[in-house]
């Protein structure tokens, strides 16, 4: 039975252990955190689980909270111009008519998984990895799989600007809060994100915590924007007092929605800094050894476009296809290059997405685009399929970059309804 060891109790590591064990494989996750700690420590960026990756889940009996997480089926986007003209809108379905979105605190759903990772025969040692134990480890497994992104393990894999070169520093604000205000004529689970031409980002999404359902409000802006406001690192109320007023400023029909909202309790808010990169997927230590990166650890997202655990799902998927059949032969350089080269087929077009998502207001939309929001409002499958393609962005490619085919698609789909 070969061994397997994954450092790091993330989405990532945890989702390709459970796939692992599954198959078979002798698997150890070793973390510098319990399960006790990850669910009492601080928040994390909000992710969203799509559809497919939640079926990726559930292959893997991973689905625990689908009954008691808000179940979104919509997502409405608001599009602020300069100018202070009022947003272009649309609106559309997450999944089939049978499928819908979560959203799930980290704290809650990596404990889980850790847990029951353990009592599902994996083992888990608790405590802290430097470079010299990763040596040791070398000789006693047969592949080392890293899912820590920071510190000295994290310094293991260089930028790889080469592929990527549409880093922008960004910060993010989130808070969990209580008593949103409905969406008039909405599901009250519909979740909303904007782009703002003066500002930065936000998303407002239905979540579920250790307390229940909440909603989870995000804000990213580039640094030095007028959402980077937080640079004495406010205590939560100030923070969220200040979060609402940026609303009423740059959004102000988010402003509405959570005037009168309230945290959920006193570990409920988070300031982050980050730079969307990606890394080389393969680290050396210092012996010579080889071990391989997983999502987060060589591909920083850009938090906006919602893609971490869409993309950390899907990497931990890929990965376990390569891993299992490689067979026998050695886990070798050659292996594991190839191993991120097959998942980067996947991310490279995700990249292109976020970077066009995060570029949006630096010049002019362009005219396909302008129309292709309009048809989105006039036909409700260019709306859906608009929202679908955060489950798998490279659909985007077919028919929205290119001002060719953006028009034939528009065109299809309303000679499409003409007929009907």
């Amino acid at each position: 039975m070969r061994k397997i060891l994954i450092v790091g109790a993330g989405h990532s590591g945890l989702h390709l252990a459970h796939g692992l064990l599954n198959h078979g494989y002798d698997v150890t996750v070793i973390t510098g955190q319990t399960s006790i700690e990850i669910r009492t420590g601080r928040p994390a960026v909000t992710q969203l689980t799509f559809p497919t990756a939640l079926e990726y889940e559930r292959e893997l009996h991973l689905d625990f909270w689908s009954a008691q997480a808000p179940q979104v089926e919509k997502f409405k986007i608001h599009l602020y111009p300069p100018g202070g003209d009022p947003p272009i809108q649309l609106t559309g379905r997450t999944g089939r008519a049978d499928q819908y979105t979560v959203s799930i605190d980290r704290r809650v759903k990596m404990a889980d998984w850790l847990e029951y990772f353990e009592d599902s025969g994996g083992k888990v040692v608790i405590h802290g990895v430097t470079l010299s134990d990763l040596d040791y480890f070398s000789r006693m497994f047969d592949l080392i799989v890293v899912a820590v992104g920071h510190g000295e393990l994290g310094a293991l894999f260089d930028p790889d600007p080469g592929r990527f070169t549409g880093a922008r520093p960004r910060v993010v604000a989130q808070a969990n809060i209580y008593d949103v205000a409905a969406d008039p004529g909405e599901d009250e689970t519909i979740g909303w994100a904007a782009s703002t031409a003066e500002a930065g980002n936000m998303i407002l999404t239905p979540f579920l915590t250790s307390e229940g359902p909440c909603h989870s409000l995000f804000l990213g802006d580039k640094r030095g924007g007028p959402m980077d406001a937080w640079p004495d690192r406010p205590r939560p109320e100030e923070q969220w007092r200040r979060m609402r007023d940026l609303l009423s400023k740059y959004a102000p029909d988010y402003y509405e929605r959570v005037r009168d909202a309230s945290l959920v309790d006193g570990n409920s808010t988070l300031v982050e800094h980050l730079t969307p990169q990606v890394r080389n997927p393969v680290g050396v230590l210092p012996s010579g050894g080889l071990v391989l990166g997983i999502a987060d650890v060589v591909i920083t997202m850009d938090p906006f476009v919602g893609q971490g655990w869409n993309h950390s799902t899907r990497c931990a998927r890929s990965y376990l296809a390569s891993i299992v059949e490689h067979g026998d032969r050695p886990f070798d350089a050659k292996f594991l290059t190839d191993a991120f080269e097959r998942f980067w087929e996947y991310g490279l077009p995700v990249q292109h997405w976020a970077a066009m998502n995060s570029g949006l207001w630096e010049q002019p939309l362009p005219e396909h685009f302008t129309e292709m929001l309009a048809g989105a409002t006039a036909y409700p499958e260019i709306g859906d399929r608009w929202i679908q393609g955060w489950d798998y962005p490279p659909d985007y490619q077919n028919w929205l970059y290119d001002p060719v085919k953006a028009r034939a698609y528009i065109a299809q789909v309303a000679a499409a309804n003409k007929h009907r």
